[in-house]
């Protein structure tokens, strides 16, 4: 498993996922075994791989054998090893780890612990950051109560993953280790989905309302635009916009099960896209969960330290740019735009909002901390922008910033807001030609009840 993750060809949730399938016979318990021993070995790669430089036979066996040192008691995994191996294992387990450089000890390229030098408190960071992350639920607040569900989870299949209330979010639930939820029968109704509670808060941040249009422009696997829609009660409209029509299709089930009759699913193309040019300065709302590195998501996917480079960073950076601007054309004049990003580094967040706003004066940056404690009453922010971390939160590492147009940008006509009843000609092309490029029907718009 460890020699074909180590290509760093596809993400390594993907490759594990396919040999899992290719190896049925497994049983549960094995799967999960195997699973948390390949992902310890990526959280603790570098540290892993100076240790298994000493010893005999094949690097990735010793790679292995550390990994499922993390998992098995020693009695257990000795019955499989070596004299040799057992001692080997014996003396690296037995140096001491405060004595090795940090990039060492704490797994990380050259070029990724240079850049978390340079970020508050970076060992608290670094150190949780490599740690696994508990699994976050979200109630669907159009069909279900978080205190009603908390008490279900409680009498009931949940029980022993210990189902606790997420300390911000008013729809979180927090589960410890890995249930099989698609199994559940809230899941299957739409009353529960996953989503980490740092972008839960990210939805509070944007404060979709009633009747309202508002634009979710990279809406990806669908998760924020699922509270999107429930917070508006289904009504307005709601553009899912992605460049991929295989996460839009993929997002279809979600939309399915979530109740909603509100969202509009849309394919677009990375450039001067004729949906997106109809839109300008028509959106109440518009949030940019921009392509990032994906740093601030370390605890559930440690293969992207390894995967990421300077250069790749770089060319982000450059899309992330392009993405907001043409997003931000979408606003209406005193309408709010959202940017965010899973990543802890400034030049995809701070730097990027700064520079944006310099070249857009037209748009102002607003105070994240009071947008949010209307609804995550816990939550203090330091500063104008919602920073997540997982050393201080709890939740993955997470960047959003608030901005709000000038009124004084005059638009071509008057906004008003857009109840779900009136689909127009214009919402009628955008599904007709979603419909033709994703290959099927669209989203049905009608029949379900607004509230």
């Amino acid at each position: 498993m460890l020699g074909e993750i180590l290509q760093w060809k596809f993400p390594a949730d993907a490759v594990l996922s396919r040999w899992l399938r290719a190896n049925p016979k497994l049983g549960g318990r094995d799967r999960g075994e195997v699973a948390e021993a390949v992902f310890d070995v990526l959280r603790h790669l570098r540290r892993y791989r100076q240790f298994a430089e000493s010893g005999s036979g094949p690097a990735a066996r010793r790679l292995a054998i550390l990994g499922l040192a993390s998992v098995f008691d020693k009695s257990v995994l000795d019955a499989a090893l070596s004299e040799t191996e057992q001692h080997w294992l014996e003396h690296v387990q037995r140096i001491d780890i405060n004595s090795l450089a940090r990039a060492v000890r704490d797994s990380l390229p050259d070029w990724l612990d240079e850049r978390m030098a340079k970020l508050d408190d970076p060992d608290a960071l670094i150190q949780a950051l490599n740690t696994a992350a508990p699994l976050d639920l979200r109630v669907n607040p159009l069909k279900a109560d978080r205190d009603e569900m908390l008490a279900l989870l409680r009498t009931g299949a949940g029980l022993r993953y210990d189902p606790q209330p997420t300390p911000y979010s008013p729809w979180g639930i927090r589960m410890q280790g890995r249930p099989p939820i698609n199994r559940w029968p809230m899941f299957e109704k739409g009353e529960i989905e996953v989503q980490d509670e740092g972008s839960q808060i990210l939805v509070a941040l944007v404060g979709p309302k009633r009747g309202e249009m508002v634009i979710d422009y990279c809406a990806g696997a669908g998760g924020k635009t699922l509270l999107l829609g429930a917070l508006m009660r289904s009504t307005g409209r709601l553009y899912a916009f992605d460049v991929s029509a295989a996460r839009l299709a993929r997002a279809k089930p979600r939309f399915a099960r979530s109740g909603l009759s509100n969202i509009v699913p849309v394919v677009i193309n990375p450039d001067n896209d004729q949906r997106v040019k109809r839109l300008r300065g028509k959106a109440h709302r518009v949030l940019v969960d921009a392509p990032c590195s994906g740093l601030g998501t370390l605890r559930r996917n440690p293969d992207l330290k390894w995967r990421q480079h300077p250069e790749s960073l770089q060319e982000l950076c450059e899309m992330q740019a392009s993405i907001l601007r043409q997003a931000a054309k979408c606003v209406a004049p005193g309408g709010r735009l959202v940017y965010a990003t899973c990543s802890v580094l400034p030049e995809e967040n701070e730097d990027q909002i700064s520079a944006f706003l310099a070249d857009n004066p037209d748009f102002t940056l607003l105070d994240a901390s009071k947008i949010v404690v209307d609804r995550c009453k816990n939550l203090t922010l330091d500063g104008p922008y919602l920073s997540m971390r997982p050393d201080r939160h709890g939740t993955d590492g997470f960047f959003a910033a608030a901005m709000e147009r000038s009124k004084a940008t005059a638009p071509d006509k008057p906004v008003k807001p857009a109840r779900k009843e009136s689909v127009d000609a214009e919402q009628t092309a955008d599904i007709a030609d979603n419909a033709t490029e994703m290959g099927q029907s669209p989203i049905d718009t009608g029949d379900a009840p607004a509230d």
